[in-house]
């Protein structure tokens, strides 16, 4: 079997919550109706950057994972909008890389387990490059720093997916230099006393501008779905919402 192709990557720019959501769904039945014709698209990975915003998931305990009251993130600027993904609170904003991959892993027999973990290898490999080392946590979604016993540290990476009719939405977002501050208003992903960080943060003055890291991250995405492994089997049933955050 030869290799699945890589998918497009469109930019986005500087885009609203809605609004982005509004054009994965537009992509996904691009790439839905690609399938059904018999003529799988490779899909797309859209780059975005959102105004500074607080997404919320259906989960029953989500909303208290939200520390400052309306008025306050009115006054910041801060959008609060509800989300279908898996996960709990997120936060997006200003210099931080948010990638929505638009993909159909039923065509590139992919399970949800293997597709985040592509996601996350591709963030590893992406602070890699740029000398900063970074790990998985066996017990959330996500990429970390390595703290000094080597046990994950600070979140530097947040990943929440849906997958509706096999086709993913929703994604990843790398922290290379938002204000952290903005994450005092969320218990982030519902994980209490864990620490977000970023690039900056960890490489000062040696930290990469946004566009190199973007770069390097869709270069490295597109790479490991190009070579991804097939499963051996998939469970043909419709998946949940995914993920812890």
């Amino acid at each position: 079997m030869s290799a699945p192709a890589a998918p497009r990557i469109i930019d986005l720019g500087v885009l609203r919550y809605d609004d982005a959501y509004a054009l994965q769904l537009h992509h996904m039945e691009e790439v839905l109706a690609a399938r059904l014709s018999g003529n799988p698209d490779p899909g797309r990975l859209l780059f975005v950057e959102h105004p500074h915003v607080i997404t919320v998931t259906r989960r029953p305990e989500a909303h208290a994972h939200v520390l400052a009251p309306p008025g306050h993130l009115s006054q910041l600027g801060v959008e609060l909008c509800p989300t279908d993904r898996g996960g709990d609170v997120t936060y997006h904003g200003p210099g931080q890389i948010v990638v929505y991959p638009i993909l159909d892993i039923d065509s590139r027999r992919l399970r949800i387990g293997d597709y985040l973990r592509l996601l996350e290898q591709a963030v590893i490999d992406t602070c890699t490059a740029f000398s900063l080392p970074t790990m998985r946590d066996p017990a959330a979604t996500g990429v970390w720093t390595i703290g000094p016993d080597g046990s994950p540290g600070a979140k530097l990476c947040a990943i929440g997916v849906r997958v509706k009719r096999w086709i993913t939405l929703h994604g990843l977002a790398v922290n290379v230099e938002p204000d952290l501050e903005m994450f005092r208003l969320i218990v982030p992903c519902g994980l209490a006393g864990r620490p977000v960080t970023s690039l900056r943060h960890e490489l000062g003055t040696a930290s990469p501008p946004v566009a190199a890291v973007r770069q390097e991250l869709a270069k490295r995405l597109r790479e490991h779905l190009r070579t991804a492994s097939p499963a051996q089997t998939a469970e043909h049933q419709e998946p949940s919402p995914m993920d812890r955050g």
